[in-house]
């Protein structure tokens, strides 16, 4: 009896082990075990749509693919930017397999004019309260004349035409409200983030990502091959992919304020150096900001004249060093503020900014104010510097003192001055061991005195 009973107990404690076992392994209900599972990849998109920044976006689109993440969530907000990289990055995300969302925050964010086509390139778009969408239409110069008046009616059209029918074609794909993005473009319309939501440019207003995802959540999408994807964005785990090195340096300096500033730090850099020649650092500084200009102006919409009025005014600031007058600084001062304010070419074809893409007076003045003064300060200490006495040299010898190593007379003697042995002669004669100063130098000879005690 007792053998049967432990018999029972035993077979009992095997099926409660093997009903876990199977309860473990049942699989779950498929909401649950996509939510578990869900990841999505996260990417921010800050300042200029530029070439750094557009790789950025277009690779994250493939590392959200090959990571299998459920969707990728981006955060914009930006002044527009080079149509070439607008254009790479509305291809990748027409082109994904991977959902895309877009969120135009915080608030105070703003998605301008290339922002415009990134937006509506998205699957589901979402904007924080006190942020706005618009302005696509191109501008130029200070007073943001229309391009019709600067470059002509026929090219002005051309522009327009070809960014409506870009435009245009992203709404259509997206089931997005295409008159408004034409109006966005031809009138610069913009509006604000109800009223987005209202016209169907954007499909919800959210305070914060995390507020996004649970609206999108459940929500099906059509993406690249028509396949519908169901999104899982609920507490899902956010993964940020880091742009590269080279796309945050290149990012970095395209913009022009940065450019502005390199351009600053290269003319004074090459006056410290020229100032004091051998220190190497500041021309060695100078020269390196030169280049990185250079290089951040060629990823910008700027003005070749504007280049050269920057590059002749820090000239001409370095003249100054040898001429001393005043006016050549001055000039050259005059030309870096100007290069400042005529240095973006908002009209340039290929690129789509708002007004706020430029340098202000608030940016140029101060800076170049602070640039005269320290090459002032340069110039005047380098003035000072060649009214003293030469140091080195024939000249340099010229009043120093030494001691008479042998007698010295009018024909011939030897005298010890700055560590060396020299010939010397004297009008009078001079005993050996007396202290003796220069007058003159003549060659290898020096004319001497002695020194009365």
């Amino acid at each position: 009896m007792r053998a049967r009973a432990s018999w029972r107990i035993h077979g009992a404690a095997l099926l409660g082990v093997a009903a876990v076992a199977l309860l473990a392994g049942a699989p779950r209900a498929p909401g649950e075990a996509a939510r578990s599972l869900a990841t999505v990849a996260r990417c921010e998109m800050d300042g200029v749509v530029d070439t750094g920044s557009g790789n950025y976006l277009a690779d994250c689109v493939e590392r959200a693919e090959a990571e299998g993440h459920g969707a990728l969530l981006v955060r914009l907000d930006t002044p527009g930017g080079s149509l070439e990289a607008t254009r790479d990055i509305v291809r990748a995300f027409l082109a994904s397999r991977v959902p895309v969302l877009v969120w135009v925050g915080p608030s105070g964010a703003h998605a301008g004019s290339a922002g415009v086509f990134v937006t509506l390139a998205s699957n589901l778009a979402a904007m924080a309260p006190g942020t706005n969408i618009g302005a696509a239409h191109p501008v130029v110069g200070i007073g943001g004349q229309d391009p019709e008046e600067a470059g002509g009616r026929q090219l002005a059209r051309k522009v327009e035409n070809d960014a409506v029918a870009f435009v245009e074609s992203i709404a259509r794909q997206r089931g997005r409200n295409e008159k408004w993005a034409a109006s966005a473009v031809r009138d610069s319309a913009s509006v604000p983030a109800e009223r987005a939501r209202e016209l169907r440019v954007v499909e919800h207003v959210a305070s914060s990502e995390e507020d996004f995802l649970a609206w999108a959540d459940g929500r099906g999408v059509e993406v690249a091959g028509g396949d519908t994807v169901r999104l899982a964005t609920r507490d899902a785990r956010v993964v940020d992919l880091a742009p590269s090195l080279s796309q945050r340096v290149v990012h970095a300096l395209a913009h022009p304020s940065v450019v502005y500033l390199l351009f600053m730090v290269a003319a004074l850099g090459l006056v410290a150096e020229l100032s004091h020649p051998g220190a190497l650092v500041p021309g060695l500084i100078g020269l390196v900001a030169l280049v990185l200009a250079l290089v951040a102006s060629s990823a910008l919409p700027v003005r070749a004249g504007a280049l050269a009025l920057l590059l002749v005014g820090a000239g001409l600031i370095v003249a100054e060093l040898f001429v001393t007058s005043g006016l050549l600084g001055a000039a050259g001062v005059v030309l870096l503020a100007l290069g400042g304010i005529f240095l973006v070419d908002r009209f340039d074809p290929g690129w789509f900014v708002d007004r706020s893409f430029h340098l202000t007076w608030t940016w140029v003045v101060p800076t170049t104010v602070v640039l005269a003064g320290a090459a002032a300060y340069v110039a005047y200490r380098g003035a000072q510097t060649r009214r003293l006495p030469q140091q080195a040299g024939d000249a340099g010898l010229v009043g120093e003192q030494g001691t008479a190593l042998a007698a010295v007379g009018s024909e011939n003697g030897e005298v010890f001055v700055h560590g060396e042995r020299w010939r010397a002669t004297s009008p009078t004669p001079i005993r050996p061991g007396a202290h003796v100063v220069v007058r003159r130098v003549d060659g290898l000879t020096l004319f001497v005195d002695e020194v009365k005690t």
